[in-house]
């Protein structure tokens, strides 16, 4: 668990982990990289009347990371040639006071400040508008190279800091060189800055803005902010006669408007959070598994349901009305339709800490198991009231307290890769118990049929003793590392009522036992009756042995010693273990053919075998331990039987596999339908049991 990010707390939740069937995660880090960048920017090309041309531009690069190309229309942009492309890097380096910082350890670049702001620092590296040589530089100072440059230029004097009201901030800042006087520089929500704009800026000149020209750029942003990718967009401005500081009251940030007036309209970015790239391909697994996934975040409903569209939780053109809730407009529902609404959705937007509780209790009236994601201090009571609460290696530690499991690296992938281990781990866990209660009934069969068919004991107490604490042990033990069953993604969640051993599972167990304890019972008589190196028994010789002394005429001629002899009891404890290490590989997996999953699928299982069998080697042919144990040596005939009564029980399991996956999977799941445990689509992706259903 842990290699997969997934830091476990509570060792039972790693089988509950196997029951999941809903996902509640959070957006922000989790299905998202949590790293803002630019993918959008436009300025104005030229304004002839009442027709309003735009430059548009599509930027590359989906992190921090200073690298990306600015293109239109598909081909590479030179952004020095743009005036506009300059004053727009202008104002995204100077209005600004975050900055990029390349991390040695880790090897990446993260932010240092806010993110919003990073990613502006990261346009202004990937523009370069003055055409700085970067190639050269080290990462460390290629991380600020460009905007070095532009505050080069500049000098920041202050800042007007955001505020609500006027939802914007700006800075004040004079040349540091030659003529000319000093600036305002404005960034803000695009409907506050433009509302303070006279202007707008074509090429190098001002022109006044008209109704025509700020229709066409609320067009554009408001189509930028609803499309599929729902951008959240900047406007950047500048003052180019802004009043003098002594002018402005700096304490007072009621006033921070007046001060931005007059303003000239640059330009403006659309920058989102984009999805992880592995997202996608961990929802249409938790598809497969049948796993719903819902997404809870703070953000506005419009971001919400874009990002569940570009990850799969939702089709691009998929009606999500009913699938897609406010936290106002699930608190507005009524109690009974809440209910129902959260078997619906898989969206909940601008939710509070208090609607994650709520949506919990209402899946655990559904019977659901629910994993639930949080990362802060009042995600806490929503954590602990989930079956499987789930903190963020970066949240608080309250969480994490909360949590039965941190995610070290925030993914969510991380929490499907947790899911499906848990799900692996408790089948490996029930092989073990498989191959161990068969492996101990073939035993109890061995014992039982040697007197009730009145034959000689096959086996002495060391023996089995040997078989129990040696032989089993180590490939018992090494079935703990089986590998996840091929197909353990692609059914239902186990219900956390179902029963370890099933009707048809201890059938199983009973016919493999039944074998096992057979075929070492036969072992032992093939050796009295049909080796060319035993004596040649009867059957009924064979099992009236205890009639046999010196007056009985049926054992004429025949040494009674001959019926504790060492070969019979060698050749029974030789197919014992052979047969049992045959068994081991069906127990690499349940139900799948070892045709599939061969048995090089687990490397420690046949280092274990190759063990086991070379330590019953060792009693066999390395004195004094054949006589400790009452062996012999075995001939290469002899060996060629053990290997012919050893080998059909891996044939027995195949079919008895076989039988299972193609007929009782279908039939249990008919019989859950006659139940009424209807399987249904939910969200259109999903699949879950609604037990809910039973009543109607």
């Amino acid at each position: 668990m842990a290699k997969k990010n997934a830091i476990v707390r509570s060792l039972p939740s790693v089988e509950t982990l196997g029951c999941t069937s809903v996902i509640c995660s959070d957006k922000t880090g989790t299905l998202t990289t949590n790293q803002m960048c630019v993918t959008k920017m436009f300025i104005i090309k030229s304004v002839e009347g009442e027709n309003v041309n735009l430059n548009a531009f599509d930027i590359s690069g989906s992190k921090y990371t200073p690298e990306g190309e600015v293109s239109q229309g598909g081909a590479k942009t030179n952004c020095s040639a743009h005036d506009g492309l300059v004053e727009l890097s202008t104002i995204c380096a100077l209005c600004n006071d975050s900055s990029l910082d390349y991390n040695e350890s880790k090897k990446i670049y993260e932010k240092v400040g806010e993110a919003t702001e990073t990613a502006l620092c990261c346009l202004v590296e990937k523009m370069n508008v003055f055409n700085s040589n970067v190639k050269n530089l080290s990462k460390i100072e290629r991380a600020n190279a460009c905007c070095t440059v532009v505050k080069q230029l500049m000098k920041k004097n202050f800042t007007l800091e955001f505020s609500r009201d006027r939802k914007s901030m700006s800075v004040y800042c004079t040349p540091t060189k030659g003529d000319g006087g000093a600036k305002m520089f404005v960034k803000g929500a695009p409907e506050g800055v433009i509302d303070r704009c006279t202007y707008v800026r074509v090429g190098t000149t001002r022109v006044p803005l008209t109704d025509a020209i700020k229709d066409k750029i609320l067009a554009v942003i408001k189509d930028w902010g609803t499309g599929r990718d729902t951008l959240r967009c900047l406007a950047l401005a500048t003052c180019d006669n802004p009043l003098k500081p002594e002018e402005m009251v700096l304490e007072d940030s009621t006033k921070f408007a007046d001060y931005e007036c007059d303003l000239t309209f640059v330009g403006c970015v659309g920058m989102l959070d984009p999805p992880r790239k592995e997202v996608c391909g961990s929802i249409q697994l938790c598809r497969d598994a049948g796993i719903r996934v819902i997404m809870i975040t703070g953000d506005n409903k419009g971001t919400a349901i874009a990002i569940c569209r570009r990850i799969g939780i939702f089709t691009e053109d998929e009606d999500v009305t009913g699938k897609a809730y406010t936290g106002r407009e699930f608190d507005d529902l009524p109690h009974a339709e809440q209910s129902e609404a959260v078997i619906r959705a898989c969206c909940f937007a601008r939710v509070e800490p208090a609607h994650k509780s709520k949506i919990v209790e209402f899946l655990q009236g559904h019977d659901d198991i629910t994993a639930m994601t949080g990362d802060g201090v009042n995600d806490a009571p929503a954590l602990k009231k989930a079956e499987i609460g789930i903190a963020m290696g970066s949240g608080t530690a309250v969480a994490k307290s909360a949590s039965e499991m941190v995610l070290a690296d925030d993914n969510f992938s991380s929490i499907v890769a947790a899911v499906e281990e848990g799900r692996a781990i408790y089948n490996n866990m029930k092989q073990f118990i498989r191959y161990l209660i068969s492996s101990n009934v073939g035993e109890v069969v061995c014992i039982f049929m040697t007197a009730a068919l009145g034959l000689p004991e096959a086996l002495i107490p060391v023996q089995l003793l040997w078989v129990n604490l040696v032989t089993d042990g180590l490939p018992a033990t090494a079935l703990g590392f089986n590998p996840p069953d091929l197909d353990i993604m692609g059914k239902a969640p186990r219900s956390p009522k179902e029963s370890l051993i099933s009707g048809w599972l201890f059938f199983r167990y009973m016919a493999i036992g039944a074998y096992v304890g057979s075929a070492t019972v036969g072992a032992a008589a093939w050796w009295f009756i049909y080796d060319t190196a035993g004596p040649g028994l009867s059957y009924y010789q064979l099992s009236h042995f205890m009639q046999c002394h010196d007056e009985n005429e049926d054992f004429e001629g025949i040494n009674c010693h001959i019926f504790e002899a060492a070969p019979p009891m060698t050749m029974a404890l030789s197919v014992l273990v052979t047969i049992e290490m045959c068994n081991a590989l069906n127990s690499l997996s349940e139900n799948q053919s070892l045709l599939r999953m061969p048995p090089w699928s687990n490397f420690w299982l046949l280092a274990a075998m190759t063990l086991s069998m070379s330590l019953h080697f060792l009693i066999i042919y390395v004195d004094p331990l054949p006589m400790i144990f009452k062996l012999t040596h075995l001939n290469v005939e002899q060996w060629l039987m053990v290997l012919k009564l050893s080998f059909p029980v891996i044939l027995i399991d195949e079919v008895l596999k076989f039988v299972a996956r193609n007929y009782i999977e279908v039939f249990v799941e008919r019989l859950g339908l006659l139940r009424g445990e209807v399987v249904l689509p939910v969200a259109d992706h999903a699949w879950r049991t609604d037990r809910s259903l039973r009543s109607r």
